[in-house]
């Protein structure tokens, strides 16, 4: 180990111990710091930035497909949430509850928001009348509370921050395009800004939304073999319509009932990032998330014109990436081993050999590689890097998910690539809810999805071995 390396806290490798590796990035990179309630994390502000970068392609796509941001209060009345029986009891479990306001025991018991399906029916059955009145697309930025037992920063919290899209339509094929249209606008975001490949599917009835018809999902695969739920698409058909009187009166003048859709993505992406991407030195953040995806480190800063040179490129960078000097009195070393950790894309390096020749070194965060520029092509270079680095990152995650994806056909190998090779297994699925909650009790693996690209890998189900003719990607799972 180098000298360099001494000088910042090492973290625990990933192959001794996954969770304390995952820990010690989240503490040594300043993702986030504990609070003083339970399971509530507090986001340091360079973990706030790359949520900040997600929110922003979220939003524009969001208003890119005609959806309006609104915001719902933060407490549901019991009575409210107890209209939708299948949503309650789906949540109970989880639901936190105020009983009192200031000195007083309040009348009704006020629910913090788990989700907020019955806030936007009581809203649209106050506003919509008329087919005219179709679509409704709502969305909105917030963060909700849900009493985890087991918790882990990002991964499993008992608040965290998300988006929940709360869309009502005129048909039955409307609200099922929705669905699919804002899957699609999720998996667009996390493959093409976080450059995490991952596996469109619907999820078993057993799975599925609580009140729901049918739930849609990306299925992401963690380094350590592990899936993670990274956004799911919900058709909620007419279960919530039916229960909160949101009728509307269609083009022969006769009332119907919306049918609906819901959607969200949250704070776990972080988690995600760092457990696809990251490795024994710490985080590697994908450029067009970075909140700084150049860092410009001064080599022998204290000579005549270092600083100012890095000040000129910084000003000509700016323009185009988002970019920082560190000028402090840290040894180069030091930066270098810390700018390792945050996962910033690009290190530059300039010092007076570079400045006397018209060049600078590029160190790609990824690969380590360092490349030699001409200082006239900065710009083109720079730009050209780091899309590069999202293409390797992106390959080298999809990679790793090939690797540990298996197949079984039956019971026996189902177990084996479980246990001895972890990651996803593909196997057939008779649809029988039975079978589905055997194979989760036997090998802790539950279904992730069925994948809307089906394979045959035999006729019979994995485990009773009668007729099956649907796919599906098993794995344990955060």
């Amino acid at each position: 180990m180098s000298n360099e390396k001494k000088l910042v806290e090492q973290i625990t490798s990933m192959d001794e111990d996954f969770a304390q590796w995952y820990t010690d990035i989240v503490k040594k990179a300043e993702l986030a710091d504990y609070s003083s309630v339970r399971g509530c994390m507090i986001i340091r502000p360079y973990a706030y930035a790359m949520w900040e970068n997600i929110q922003a392609g979220l939003d524009k796509r969001f208003k890119e497909t005609g959806h309006h941001n609104v915001y719902m209060p933060m407490f549901i009345p019991e009575s409210l949430l107890q209209k939708e029986k299948d949503h309650v009891e789906g949540f109970a479990p989880e639901v936190a509850w105020v009983t009192q306001g200031g000195d007083e025991e309040l009348t009704e018991k006020l629910c913090v928001r788990p989700t907020s399906e019955t806030l936007f029916c009581e809203h649209y059955a106050k506003i919509v009348q008329s087919y005219k009145d179709l679509p409704k697309l709502y969305n909105q930025w917030c963060s909700v509370v849900r009493w985890e037992k087991t918790t882990r920063p990002f991964l499993r919290t008992a608040e965290f921050l998300w988006n929940e899209g709360h869309t009502i339509h005129e048909t039955k094929k409307e609200a099922e395009e929705e669905t699919i249209r804002m899957l699609n606008v999720y998996t667009d975001v996390v493959e093409n800004l976080l450059a995490i490949p991952v596996i469109k599917g619907r999820k078993t009835e057993s799975e599925k939304f609580a009140g729901g018809d049918a739930t849609y999902t990306i299925e992401a695969l963690m380094h350590d073999g592990k899936a993670l739920q990274a956004g799911t698409s919900h058709y909620l058909g007419q279960n919530f319509a039916k229960a909160f009187g949101m009728q509307f009166l269609d083009r022969e003048g006769k009332l119907q009932y919306v049918h609906q859709t819901s959607w969200g993505i949250t704070t776990r992406l972080i988690g995600a990032i760092i457990m696809v991407h990251g490795d024994n030195d710490g985080l590697k953040v994908p450029p067009r998330i970075a909140p700084i995806q150049v860092i410009i480190v001064p080599v022998a800063q204290h000579k005549a014109g270092v600083l100012d040179k890095a000040a000129e490129l910084k000003e000509r960078l700016s323009k185009i990436v988002r970019v920082k000097v560190d000028d402090s009195d840290k040894m180069p070393g030091w930066k270098f081993s810390e700018y390792e950790m945050k996962g910033v894309p690009v290190r530059l390096e300039v010092g007076p050999k570079d400045i006397e020749k018209n060049q600078v070194v590029l160190v790609r965060r990824d690969t380590r590689e360092k490349i030699i520029v001409p200082m006239d092509e900065i710009e083109s270079k720079v730009t050209e890097l780091l899309d590069n680095i999202h293409e390797s990152m992106f390959n080298a995650a999809k990679k790793v998910m090939e690797e540990k994806t298996s197949t079984a056909v039956n019971m026996d190998e189902f177990k084996d690539a479980v246990e001895n090779k972890t990651g996803f297994v593909k196997a057939m699925w008779c649809g029988d809810a039975e079978c589905e909650s055997k194979i989760k009790e036997i090998t802790g693996a539950s279904s992730r999805c069925i994948p809307f690209e089906q394979e045959n890998i035999s006729d019979t189900c994995v485990c009773c071995g009668k007729k099956a003719d649907k796919m599906v990607y098993w794995g344990r799972a955060y």
